[in-house]
């Protein structure tokens, strides 16, 4: 299931807000809840399915509470294959003379912290080998920061590295697409061409 099939089951556009996701599946879980449908299988598939949705749009789409938190964020860059230096984003609180408030963040400072909090949690995701959480979040954030280079290659990096784990369980057909697309999604990362014509090297072997 990706995430637009999590947007479609829920009936909701792609992007939708954390309310809006939550809203939906409230209404819909009420509607097929085998507590409600006790003979019916298919409004108990749609359950379990409309659950499954909602529990990866969580692990993408932050609270409205979490993107404004207002507090300083200062990270240091992580090594994946290829070091990804990031530089600390100063997070000034400035209190207004007149009503001694801090001053909200900027949309700039937002997506900074949405960007990095998502990194972490996309490290998370790979280390526990929990791929495909992890492709839909890598993705998600590279179609909101569509511009973004570091983003792009951190979605490239993923789909390298479960290309790879493809590899190992032996589904070469699937390993191949997902290297492809590694290729596609960063084609000027010259070490990363390396390591997936490596990759490819292995395929070769096996088939």
């Amino acid at each position: 299931m990706d995430l637009g099939d999590c947007y479609r089951l829920l009936g909701l556009r792609s992007g939708a807000s954390f309310a809006d996701i939550k809203a939906s599946y409230r209404r819909l879980a009420q509607q097929y809840h085998p507590d409600i449908n006790p003979d019916d299988n298919k409004a108990k598939d749609k359950f379990i399915a409309l659950t499954e949705a909602y529990k990866l749009l969580l692990t993408v789409v932050l609270p409205e509470e979490a993107v404004a938190d207002s507090s300083q964020v200062s990270r240091t860059g992580r090594d994946h294959g290829k070091t990804t230096q990031r530089q600390k984003t100063p997070v000034t609180t400035v209190t207004s003379q007149e009503s001694g408030k801090p001053k909200p963040p900027n949309v700039l400072e937002i997506e900074e912290r949405l960007k990095w909090k998502t990194y972490d949690q996309l490290q998370r995701f790979l280390q526990e080998r929990r791929f495909p959480q992890a492709i839909a979040l890598a993705e998600a954030l590279a179609d909101r920061l569509s511009t973004d280079a570091e983003v792009r290659q951190w979605l490239a990096i993923a789909y390298q590295i479960w290309g790879r784990a493809l590899i190992s369980e032996k589904q070469l057909l699937k390993a191949k697409i997902y290297l492809k697309k590694a290729l596609k999604t960063d084609p000027h990362n010259k070490s990363l061409w390396y390591e997936v014509q490596r990759d490819f090297q292995r395929l070769e072997q096996i088939f």
